[in-house]
């Protein structure tokens, strides 16, 4: 929706520190890392860096990703017009098949049914 609220910060910081290799850095590489990393999504853009990372990524690295973005659009319990647009560009950036796209939707969506508004 063009605003990123700390919600999403945590969310975002949450969500990799439980994967690898995150979860095994040391506190102060990891808070360098995160803080770079937050300050390039201001300055670039989701959509930039989307660009930039998704040749890098495995199909499964890919769909993660793609459950991730929608789960962190899921998480201030409010889902715009917007922010949809921005996950189908975002499944057409990461070149996931469509049929894929809109199963990790609906179940983000079942997921977040009762917290959404």
């Amino acid at each position: 929706d063009g605003s990123f609220v700390s919600e999403e910060a945590g969310l975002i910081r949450d969500q990799l520190l439980r994967r690898s290799p995150y979860r095994s850095m040391d506190p102060l590489t990891y808070g360098t890392l995160f803080s770079g990393l937050l300050q390039r999504l201001r300055e670039l853009g989701s959509q930039a860096l989307v660009q930039e990372a998704a040749p890098l990524l495995q199909m499964p690295q890919r769909e993660t990703a793609f459950a991730l973005a929608a789960e962190i659009v899921h998480c201030d319990k409010q889902v715009s017009g917007e922010e949809l647009a921005f996950l189908e560009r975002l499944g057409q950036n990461l070149e996931l098949p469509a049929e894929r796209s809109r199963q990790i939707l609906e179940v983000l969506e079942l997921l977040n049914a009762d917290c959404l508004g």
